[in-house]
């Protein structure tokens, strides 16, 4: 196999300059969107000096998503995806523009900033699922799991690049500064998405208000692929995600130290960025539904052999190797939902596969918390890497359709 295979699938950047625009959007105001997460953080934290208020950033940030995210899905199915997602991100660039106004003009109260943290994730679920159909719509069905592959590329990169500019940008110029480039990065989201053809659904519109969402959900139940994907996501995140538990298993382990837990963090991320980077065979193969078998299987395992691992170098590679496992499965499982759902339904289902990706690692997080409270570090990350095994192989056993690969073709669904 040549090299050039095995790098990330670049054909849609050549196809289509309209997906091209909208990377070149995406991936700046994912940076800008890291910058903010930092910021926030950084600020309720400087003013209140309490665990709890910065816990309350990340509610903040997960409840509107997950009490609106299907409301909003089936909305997008009702409309013009490219005006909803232009709508959604003029809304998420003035929470932006507020933030800043706050940041520069003097300290506000907390909950205000919490509010506007909340806003800004409100607007982001409406755009998140509007966003979903823009590559299934955009480009041949064979590139599609390319194009998520870029996404996925310059996205992880991005997560490594914006906390650390944050980081400068906080020493150097406070606050107000960071916020204003978010807000700014939202200009080149907006003008990623301005050059979009009208995306009305195709199909039968999305019915309104509660029937929509209930049409979505149904959808769900019945579509064995789609459902097996979402299930394996969860399987690999619920049972296993081992954040919360990296400080523990680094005292257990490894002595305590905080450059190697820092390393821990950065090793999930380097295997993610270094897996979408070599994704050109994979994406190319058109078999996603085991691809992401096998890799959420390798995550859980590599978890398992982490958590035996008394060496610190040893360890980081199996994160490296798990984080990689990760990126794989996510660009799988976004592939088969992508291919698999009808246009009519994409942006609810989208909204569904979100609320999966915001809810299972914080579910996860507790689930190991509350286990190392009662065990062990690494008995945690260890009987939640077997779980996801053993889960990611009782769903391969159950559903044929995702062991045989899965045809590009959405089955016949809806309600």
């Amino acid at each position: 196999m040549s090299l050039a295979r095995s790098l990330v699938d670049v054909r849609p950047l050549r196809t289509s300059p309209v997906f091209r625009r909208l990377l070149i959007g995406r991936t700046v105001s994912v940076l800008g969107g890291f910058m903010t997460m930092v910021t926030v953080m950084y600020q309720v934290w400087d003013t209140t000096r309490s665990t709890a208020w910065t816990g309350a950033v990340g509610l903040a940030q997960a409840l509107p998503l997950v009490v609106f995210g299907l409301f909003a899905g089936a909305w997008a199915d009702r409309a013009d995806r490219r005006r909803v997602f232009l709508a959604a991100t003029v809304g998420q660039a003035a929470c932006s523009l507020l933030l800043a106004v706050q940041g520069f003009t003097g300290h506000v109260p907390v909950v205000v900033v919490l509010l506007l943290v909340a806003v800004q994730s409100a607007f982001g679920a409406l755009g998140a699922p509007a966003a979903g159909v823009f590559l299934p719509r955009l480009l041949p069905k064979d590139q599609v799991a390319a194009g998520l592959a870029l996404q996925q590329v310059t996205g992880q990169s991005m997560m490594l690049l914006g906390p650390a500019l944050a980081g400068v940008l906080l020493g150097w110029f406070g606050i107000g500064v960071c916020y204003l480039l978010d807000a700014l990065s939202f200009g080149f989201a907006f003008y990623g998405a301005f050059g979009l053809p009208a995306l009305p659904p195709e199909g039968e519109p999305s019915r309104a208000g509660l029937h929509g969402v209930l049409d979505g959900l149904r959808f769900l139940a019945g579509h064995r692929v789609v459902r097996g994907a979402l299930i394996t996501d969860l399987a690999a995140t619920v049972l296993s995600f081992p954040v919360s538990l990296f400080p523990l298993v680094n005292t257990e382990r490894f002595g305590g130290d905080p450059r190697t837990l820092g390393l821990f963090l950065s090793a999930l991320a380097v295997g993610g960025v270094t897996a979408a980077a070599l994704s050109g065979s994979l994406t190319r193969l058109g078999r996603p539904g085991p691809v992401m078998l096998c890799a959420s299987a390798t995550w859980g395992a590599a978890l398992v052999v982490f958590g035996l691992s008394t060496s610190p170098w040893i360890g980081l590679v199996l994160l490296v190797l798990a984080g990689a496992a990760d990126a794989t499965a996510v660009m799988s499982r976004s592939t088969l939902v992508q291919v698999r759902t009808p246009d009519a339904l994409l942006g609810r289902v989208t909204a569904a596969e979100q609320i999966v990706g915001q809810a299972g690692p914080s579910l996860g997080n507790v689930r190991g918390g509350l286990l190392a409270g009662w065990t062990s570090g690494a008995t945690a990350l260890i009987a939640g890497g077997v779980l996801c095994v053993l889960a990611v192989a009782g769903v391969a056993s159950t559903t044929p359709e995702l062991r045989a690969g899965g045809a590009p073709a959405p089955e016949p669904a809806g309600p």
